[in-house]
């Protein structure tokens, strides 16, 4: 990864609100400042979906601790306020003192609040609030934080809730690029088809002139090729032509995702044990970084004659 930026450039753009939105001086710098050859700060990283229950904050957990193996700084910011649970996953639901909403109320500092991951040092994560509720975000809140972060780290992962109620808003609305997490089912990807159009018209980038949209990609989850071979759920051929975005990763269903889970160690760790759930996600983190990698896990299996015989 790219060294982190030494320059803070300021950016006079519109802020959403639900009022139809109002202008305001821009703290975080303008998109086109991330976009070059040599970007001034780090980028926003929004992973999010339509439907709940779709692995998001697994794939959350597992992207940046591969892209901290990778070797970048990252910070993973949990935007469930009310709701949190990738503290657990990353195995740091003891160690949360601070959060989101105490940095962004001044109630704390970033460097009292960031957990560092014990197994890579160059992932730290920023919890969301258990006891406030979601409404407490605003958009000035949100943006002097992020600001920060982007200082201090290639990439800001930002996972945010289902849907697009206001901890989802305030984590698309500024965005520099998005993934967008769906299963290999119509329901799912029919939400994920308004995420994906609520992320083109409603983010910042969306309101500035001359500015490129945010990068939108695709990631499936629970991916089962045996069920797509009985016409039982989509392809990824289907999911493809019904959203039309490129796919960054295509992740089979594993039961090693609740056992991690359950561990608080992100799947991508069992990578160097040959799991596909884990290979699947190393993949994932290689093409957002740039590299060439065939899908991997998405053909049935071959079925051996004895059990072909005996079932």
């Amino acid at each position: 990864c790219r060294s982190v930026f030494q320059r803070k450039i300021y950016f006079t753009g519109r802020s959403f609100s639900s009022e139809g939105g109002s202008s305001h001086p821009f703290i975080l710098s303008a998109p086109s400042e991330v976009d070059g050859e040599k970007p001034s700060r780090g980028r926003v990283v929004c992973i999010t979906s339509g439907k709940g229950g779709v692995a998001k904050t697994t794939s959350a957990a597992s992207f940046a601790l591969g892209l901290a193996h990778a070797g970048c700084k990252i910070c993973v910011v949990d935007f469930d306020v009310g709701l949190r649970n990738l503290d657990i996953h990353l195995g740091m639901e003891r160690r949360v003192v601070f959060d989101l909403v105490n940095v962004m109320l001044g109630e704390a500092n970033l460097k009292q609040s960031l957990i560092k991951d014990k197994r890579n040092e160059n992932l730290v994560m920023l919890a969301a609030s258990q006891t406030r509720d979601k409404d407490v975000l605003t958009v000035e809140g949100v943006e002097k934080v992020l600001a920060e972060l982007t200082s201090l780290f290639d990439y800001v992962i930002l996972d945010s809730p289902a849907g697009i109620e206001s901890g989802a808003k305030h984590a698309m609305y500024f965005a520099d690029d998005a993934i967008i997490v769906t299963n290999p089912e119509l329901s799912s990807c029919r939400d994920a088809d308004k995420m994906i159009g609520f992320i083109a018209s409603r983010s910042r980038r969306s309101e500035i002139e001359d500015s490129l949209p945010v990068s939108q990609t695709l990631l499936i989850t629970r991916y089962d090729p045996q069920r797509v071979q009985a016409d039982e759920s989509l392809s990824i051929a289907d999911v493809e032509d019904l959203l039309g975005l490129p796919i960054v990763g295509v992740i089979p269903e594993s039961k090693s995702v609740l056992t991690c889970t359950n561990l608080g160690t992100p799947v991508i760790e069992l990578a160097a044990e040959g799991d596909p759930a884990a290979g699947a996600y190393s993949d994932m983190v290689d093409r957002f970084l740039g590299e060439e990698r065939e899908l991997r896990f998405t053909t049935p299996e071959p079925v051996s004659f004895f059990k072909r015989f005996f079932s």
